[in-house]
């Protein structure tokens, strides 16, 4: 249940110092958090952005999902996860043994994505849910430290996208013979749910709270106001509201500034480069799949007309979106945002807000044709009968979709609302003449 924005602005009227306070990431807006039910969140009046949820048992229903979660994660890699015959040989093949076959074939750069992608980075998310929901004492530098890298690595968890990409596999593999699947297939389809649902059920601003309490402030603050227009910034790490001109984080210890330092700069230095990589990327075979001696490279463009020519349109739309129009469209979002964050013009910032939401939402999912390929290269292994083997594409595709990661991650989308709050800041004045 949502708390809705009438509310909360009725809180922002009525709310004292005392009261809990947050300045949004994405907006800058000093909130005034109200007292919310079990299920409801709060969320920003200006841009709706979730500020903090109320779970029941915030402890103890992570931990027992982050637990369960890794004991299938387990189970996933113990038992063989997909299988295939084609003119009466066969193939398994176990999830260990993909990242072996990549490097097998001189792709240790792949079979390390796959590796930590897949497996390391959604372990890791999940014990650090369990030592940071359990409450147990320990040294408050390593319950800092923890929380730091459990936020940061969240992003890069891509369990469900390697699921879809398996799934992906399935029907372009159908064609050329029967396709099952092993005892861990079900165990790794129970790992993906739980561990998006012990991501979900942990709050970062209840988690921070239960870290270390948030430094104090000796000044009054204006609820409704920008934070920077009263000296204000927040935490990029821990949420804490502290003085502008306080550089280093007293309940975290992280440095940090009122804006993300030079921001637009770093944001289109690599976007230029996922550009000029993109290109080959989509030139270069992604993968080469030999048939009874015949090798026959292939790009993602030539492996979306394939699909569509073979009656599999679903598939065939699924990688032109994720592989073809979400890159492209997201390098064209990232570069307008610059473009408008950095103007004089007027902008409609609800709009480009939302924009900015798209784009971190939706660029990870280009991965998919990264981890079709990783399957297909480690499932299809059948000699002069039938192989795929992945090829240089590839590689610089996935270097496209993490450049543009990061491209979104530097993007300080706070930029975007401080024309608006300059020119609102400016107008009484304005007035006065």
């Amino acid at each position: 249940m949502l708390l809705h924005v009438p509310q909360l602005r009725s809180w922002l009227v009525c709310s004292h110092v005392h009261d809990p306070h947050i300045l949004c990431p994405q907006c800058d807006l000093l909130v005034a958090i109200p007292e919310i039910a079990v299920g409801q969140k709060a969320k920003c009046p200006r841009c709706h952005t979730t500020l903090t949820s109320r779970w029941k048992e915030p402890r103890r229903r992570p931990i027992a999902y982050a637990v369960s979660a890794l004991f299938m994660l387990l189970l996933s890699n113990l038992f063989p996860f997909v299988n295939m015959k084609v003119a009466g040989l066969g193939s398994e093949v176990t999830l260990i043994q993909i990242p072996q076959v990549l490097v097998s074939d001189d792709y240790a750069s792949m079979a390390s994505l796959f590796m930590i992608l897949v497996q390391l980075m959604p372990a890791l998310g999940m014990i650090f849910i369990i030592i940071l929901c359990q409450g147990t004492s320990i040294p408050s530098h390593w319950q800092i430290s923890i929380a730091r890298n459990y936020f940061r690595l969240k992003a890069w968890c891509m369990v469900e996208i390697f699921l879809a990409g398996v799934l992906v596999s399935f029907v372009k593999l159908m064609a050329y013979g029967d396709v099952g699947v092993g005892t861990s297939f079900y165990p790794f389809v129970l790992f993906c749910i739980l561990q998006l649902r012990a991501f979900q059920c942990t709050d970062r601003y209840w988690i921070w709270q239960q870290v270390a309490p948030a430094p104090k402030l000796e000044m009054p603050l204006r609820v409704g106001e920008s934070g920077l227009s009263q000296g204000l910034r927040s935490c990029h790490c821990c949420m804490a509201i502290l003085p502008v001109d306080q550089k280093q984080c007293g309940r975290c210890d992280t440095s940090g500034h009122a804006r993300r330092k030079n921001s637009l700069q770093w944001t289109m230095a690599l976007l230029i480069t996922s550009v000029f990589l993109y290109i080959p990327a989509n030139l270069l075979p992604i993968m080469i799949t030999q048939v009874l001696g015949t090798p026959m490279p292939s790009t993602i463009m030539a492996g979306v007309v394939l699909l569509w020519s073979e009656g599999s349109y679903p598939v065939a739309m699924v990688i032109l979106i994720a592989s073809i129009m979400v890159p492209t469209l997201k390098m064209i979002a990232i570069g307008w945002l610059c473009w408008d964050a950095n103007s004089n013009k007027e902008i409609d910032r609800e709009r480009l807000h939302v924009i900015y939401e798209v784009v971190e939402f939706v660029g990870r999912w280009s991965m998919i044709d990264v981890f079709v390929i990783a399957v297909l290269s480690a499932l299809v292994r059948m000699g002069q009968l039938m192989s795929i083997y992945p090829d240089i594409g590839a590689l610089l595709f996935a270097s496209v979709v993490i450049l543009t990661m990061f491209a979104a991650m530097t993007f300080d989308p706070r930029l975007i609302w401080d024309r608006a709050v300059m020119k609102s800041a400016k107008e009484p004045q304005d007035g006065g003449k």
